[in-house]
Formats: C-alpha cells, sequence, structure tokens
C-alpha cells in the first residue's frame, strides 16, 4: 500500500507543483542593477498601464526625427537597458525598449495577458512621440518577446516585425522540454502564434541561432512557416540562444530589413 500511495504523490504532486511553479519558470523578472549609461539623446519614458502600473523604459531618438520607431520586447530574463544601448542599432529609428512588469524599474507581476496589454498601450503611447513617425512602427521580439511583438502586430498597424529566437507556442516549446507532464492542462500563460501569424501579412525577419538549446528550429520555424506575408530565415552560424546578438551579421540583417520594410518619406 505505502508504494501505491507514494506513486499518487507523485503523480498528482508532480504536477500541481508544476502548476505553482510555472510564473517562475516562465517569467525571470530581473532588477535595475545600477542606473545604465545610454547614448546621447537617450530619455527615460514611463507609460501607465490599464491597471495602473508604471511600466518604464527608455526612447533612444533617431539622429533625426522623426523616424519609424522599434518597439523591443525582450527575452523572459532580461532588464532591457543593456540591449537598448548596443551601439549597433541602426542610426535612423527611434528604438523603445520598456521593461516588462516586475523588471528593471516597472511596476506588476508579469503574465501573459498583462505584457500583450502593456504592448498594446506602449505602442499607443509612443505614436504621440515627436520622435516617432506614426505612420511605421516595428514591432521586435526576442525569445519570450517574440509572444508580445506577434500579439501586438495582430491588434495594431505594425510596419514589420522582427522576431529572434522565436516560437510558435509555449504549449508545444513546454511540452518539448517537460514531456512527462500534462502541459498542455497546466500552462496558463499560453502564447498560441500559429492562428495569429497565419493572418499576417506584414514582412517578417526571422533570426535563429545555429545551436538554439532552450527554442529548438522546429519550434521557430513552425511560425516562420505559418506566417502569412512576406519573410526572411536568417540562421546565424556558431551562436546559441543567448549569443546572437554578438554577432555583427545579426545586427546587419536587422539593418538591412529595418530599412528595406520601412514605407519611403
Amino acid at each position: 500500500m505505502e508504494w501505491l500511495i507514494a506513486v499518487v504523490a507523485i503523480v498528482v504532486g508532480l504536477p500541481a507543483a508544476a502548476w505553482y511553479a510555472q510564473d517562475g519558470l516562465i517569467f525571470h523578472p530581473r532588477p535595475l542593477a545600477i542606473e545604465p549609461r545610454m547614448p546621447a539623446g537617450t530619455v527615460p519614458i514611463e507609460v501607465v498601464a490599464d491597471d495602473g502600473a508604471r511600466l518604464r523604459g527608455w526612447l533612444r531618438p533617431a539622429a533625426s526625427g522623426p523616424a519609424p520607431a522599434v518597439l523591443y520586447f525582450g527575452g523572459n530574463a532580461e532588464e532591457v537597458s543593456g540591449t537598448l544601448a548596443d551601439p549597433r542599432w541602426p542610426p535612423d529609428r527611434t528604438i523603445v525598449a520598456v521593461n516588462y512588469r516586475g523588471y528593471g524599474g516597472s511596476e506588476g507581476r508579469p503574465s501573459e495577458r498583462a505584457l500583450v496589454a502593456d504592448a498594446l498601450r506602449i505602442h499607443d503611447a509612443m505614436l504621440t512621440r515627436p520622435e516617432v513617425d506614426a505612420r511605421c512602427v516595428f514591432a521586435f521580439g526576442r525569445s519570450l518577446g517574440s509572444g508580445v511583438a506577434v500579439s501586438l502586430a495582430a491588434a495594431r498597424p505594425i510596419c514589420g516585425v522582427v522576431l529572434v529566437s522565436p516560437f510558435d507556442s509555449l504549449v508545444a516549446l513546454g511540452r518539448h522540454h517537460f514531456r512527462w507532464l500534462p502541459v498542455s492542462l497546466l500552462l496558463r500563460h499560453r502564447f498560441e502564434l500559429l492562428g495569429v501569424a497565419s493572418r499576417l501579412a506584414i514582412p517578417l525577419l526571422a533570426i535563429v541561432a545555429q545551436h538554439d538549446s532552450i527554442i529548438p528550429h522546429e519550434r521557430s520555424r513552425a511560425l516562420y512557416d505559418a506566417w502569412a506575408g512576406p519573410k526572411t530565415w536568417v540562421e546565424i552560424p556558431g551562436t546559441d540562444h543567448n549569443t546572437l546578438g554578438a554577432s555583427e551579421l545579426f545586427w546587419r540583417r536587422i539593418g538591412g530589413f529595418l530599412s528595406d520594410a520601412a514605407p519611403q518619406r
């Protein structure tokens, strides 16, 4: 009888533990450890979310403006100031990066619903900024941020989407990493993106690492194949999930896409 009780405890206990632990597995909020050193002209911004949470980040204006804007949505363990400070962003684009709830100086607690709602709020707020050409806004999502960027593109007019290490579904990704769990029953934050991608006719640039140990190519390719609009697939040789940004090819392809997909003034 003892063995039966132990089996039942494992069968019931592990899924229950996974249910309660999933927020910590999906979201890894990072504090703003030190005041970041931003390029000249970068200004702090604050957007008030629908529920009153204050979301904080930065706007890095183009060399001359107003200019097409890039809204950057980071990975699940990324505080975005470091990415925004990278000198390789195209100088003719306004770059906006706001930390997710609980990350950096942003208030609140992250969830799929909250992050998508916040992205819409950030988009709408940036259209009123003098540094932004409201005719053209790009959505840029990295890893977890792919889900946010694709969801934004489905709800607002977007010129194009850049996705780095994208995925088609957190359920499918969860099954890949946790084959022994009933992921489809447990997962609250699902980011089911295939149906959305099949309705998006805007340009897509998908960038993947040659050796991604976190998001396998099958998950990235599934989203890419479903995308309805013009699309480009770029694989960066010799990189893993967390080293893509070190490649000059990575930045060249981003710069080319942001230039080609923007409407001519």
